[in-house]
């Protein structure tokens, strides 16, 4: 497609149209769990594009304005993008393209290179409109892929023909996988021109105006066509014997004692621990069972992610770092009811799911997961409906009424289920665990009680911001004390998603996190660039403010533990790489590497009731269990050296899954012996 020789006539009630003969506006809503969040503008002219991204969900999203020039075969020239991004930090990006040099300048890196072909400019701070851009480029050049700037190749694979609206609004429709950016694949819809219709996925949906009503079909062909490619590497990469399989010369970690064992053999068959013997006892190699050599190596159970938001792609991440349960705290409904039989059955890769159920209260920052309700008595329906489809707990989001959450915890209670949750906008967590809660989610939301006003809003990036109060925060104080002794008394839990916390607080421009950087190299360039990033506005005062901050969140935690209030490990993530790096954070803040572990394994699984067979390696329990190539207990960071990983009936090579999903491995898998 020639952006410079376009001549379409459109129809004006789809919001694209042609407003001079050689000129194009195109318009798309951005739409999450049914709500329109935002939008995009692209008016085109003469192979340049002037584009605004807006989008305002739960009070966060990208805001910025971008000029893009192409040449005739639609590869970028002129880029320049400013605004916000997703926190509000300033975005700056630059790009050019002179002959045969290219310079460009974003948040996380300034270069220049000399190429003599046709390759892609990728973004730092891009919207979703241009992906379209590139796979236009893509299908102009006759090709499957392109190279990418600074580095990498994009690829572009057809997937299939879809026909969407009615009567007049009839479109027909092509389906592409656009991959290599970044960790997940994007999804297109193109027009027989080649244009660009929608990029979509099971949570959020980028559409073509006017056509707002197909969001939840989109959300459905999203979840279709990443569930067939999910199915295929599931079958690639789940390794499973019938006749059992048997891992050898390991050091099994116990987090009843913290301590690591002698060298043991472990005998797996029909997806539980058969048998646990002393290597000096094992029979050499021999018979039907499938023989693996850990080489020494430090077997430890499943970890968990206490705070996780499942998707289809997320399951291989998970397995691949060693997580094999998880705690969904927020999605869409249907969509997670429809993915946990699917990884029960071993259709699917992905860890267990323990699923909480959604709960938001309706305001202009409303989060967009599981129900928003508009009164008290549609929230105790809700959370009727939750119990009724097999959810363990309820979760409480920024904007409920925090005048409703007696009756909601009352309720959640009799049916058996236990309430977590932010804290809602105007109060602390003081009158919530009085109210009912049973756990807190996130350590800033409960360390806001101790920074803010009750005037103050924390339904906005506030509950972010105001985190550089704490740099002199006194934990001594009797506010701090009252509220770790309700904690206490109460038996109240906390999940911290401390790297989150660090991640948005401490992620600077140009500089590679120190949570990223045991990692870093090894992913696809696209994430590597957006991980160098900061996410907040940031001065010398404020710098300096954010980091003396996180220190106090890491001293909080160590009191918490210290006062045996009890922590969950999570990460608001997907990837697998955030809940080792939470690991790390723990034992940084003066926790024991043994605990650590312990918390992260039996902790969890005992919190979820389920210690009776998982939680420990044992004869009888499941087979549950990560193959280190390391000691953790000397360096907590050897649980990044995964092997093999183990879950029920099947067991994966993590540098299998790397390679699949494009990352260079970090481990060889163990020998197999016959």
């Amino acid at each position: 497609m020639r952006l410079n020789t376009l001549g379409l006539v459109v129809i004006a009630a789809c919001g694209y149209y042609a407003h001079t003969a050689m000129a194009q506006l195109e318009q798309f809503s951005v739409i999450a769990n049914g709500e329109n969040v935002g939008y995009i503008t692209a008016d085109t002219e003469q192979g340049h594009s002037y584009v605004t991204y807006y989008v305002d969900n739960n009070g966060r999203g990208p805001k910025h304005k971008a000029r893009l020039s192409v040449n005739a075969q639609g590869i970028p020239q002129q880029l320049s993008i400013k605004g916000t991004s997703l926190m509000g930090g300033e975005v700056a990006e630059s790009f050019s393209w002179q002959q045969q040099a290219v310079k460009w300048t974003s948040q996380a890196d300034t270069g220049e290179l000399h190429v003599s072909s046709p390759a892609l400019y990728i973004a730092n701070d891009g919207d979703p409109w241009l992906l379209g851009r590139y796979a236009s480029a893509i299908l102009q050049s006759g090709q499957q892929q392109l190279p990418t700037l600074p580095a990498g190749n994009a690829y572009l694979t057809k997937l299939r023909s879809v026909t969407l609206g009615e009567g007049q609004q009839q479109i027909a429709l092509q389906a592409y996988m656009l991959s290599g950016l970044s960790l997940s694949p994007s999804l297109l819809l193109l027009d027989e021109q080649q244009q660009l219709f929608a990029v979509f996925s099971a949570q959020e949906v980028n559409v073509r105006k006017g056509y707002e009503a197909e969001a939840t079909t989109l959300q459905q062909l999203a979840s279709t066509l990443e569930s067939e490619r999910m199915r295929q590497l599931q079958q690639q990469l789940a390794h499973r014997f019938t006749a059992g399989w048997r891992l050898d010369n390991v050091h099994l970690f116990s987090p009843e004692t913290g301590t690591r064992s002698d060298l043991v053999s472990i005998t797996v068959s029909n997806g539980k621990i058969a048998a646990i013997t002393p290597m000096a006892q094992t029979a050499k190699v021999g018979g039907e069972l499938a023989v693996y050599d850990g080489e020494g190596g430090t077997v430890i159970p499943g970890l968990h992610d206490m705070h996780s938001h499942s998707t289809l792609s997320s399951g291989l991440w998970y397995l691949a770092a060693g997580v094999t349960n998880t705690r969904d705290m927020g999605n869409d409904n249907q969509f997670l009811l429809d993915l946990i039989p699917q990884i029960d059955a071993g259709e699917l890769a992905g860890p267990r799911i323990t699923r909480n159920g959604f709960l938001e209260g309706r305001s202009p920052y409303s989060a967009r997961d599981g129900f928003v309700v508009n009164s008290q008595a549609e929230a105790l329906a809700k959370v009727r409906w939750y119990k009724e489809h097999g959810y363990w707990q309820i979760k409480i989001y920024n904007s409920m009424n925090p005048e409703w959450v007696p009756a909601i915890a009352k309720e959640a209670h009799r049916l058996g289920m236990s309430v977590t949750g932010h804290i809602p906008a105007f109060t602390d967590a003081d009158h919530m665990i009085a109210a009912g809660y049973n756990e807190i989610t996130h350590i800033n939301q409960l360390m806001l009680g101790w920074l803010l006003t009750p005037d103050e809003d924390t339904r906005t990036p506030l509950r972010l911001t105001a985190m550089t109060r704490a740099a002199t925060l006194d934990l001594s104080s009797a506010k701090v004390q009252h509220t770790l002794k309700l904690m206490q008394q109460g038996n109240i839990g906390i999940d911290p998603t401390a790297v989150i916390l660090e991640r948005l607080m401490l992620s600077r421009a140009g500089e590679i996190a120190a949570g990223d950087q045991a990692y870093l190299s090894h992913m696809p360039i696209g994430y590597q660039r957006y991980r160098q990033r900061s996410f907040v506005t940031l001065t010398p005062e404020l710098d300096n403010a954010y980091r003396a901050a996180f220190d106090k969140i890491l001293a909080v935690l160590k009191l918490m533990h210290d006062d045996h209030i009890r922590i969950f490990p999570g990460t608001d993530d997907t990837t697998g790489f955030t809940l080792l790096r939470e690991l790390e954070l723990y034992v940084k803040a003066g926790i024991s590497p043994a605990e650590v572990l312990s918390l992260a394994t039996l902790g969890c699984a005992q919190y979820l009731g389920n210690d009776d067979r998982l939680g420990s390696v044992a004869i009888g329990k499941q087979a549950d269990f990560v193959l280190l190539a390391d000691d953790p207990l000397k360096d907590i960071s050897a649980v990044r050296t995964t092997r093999l990983v183990a879950k029920d009936q099947q067991f994966y090579f993590p540098s299998e899954i790397y390679q699949a999903l494009g990352v260079t491995p970090f481990s060889q898998p163990p020998k197999k012996q016959q």
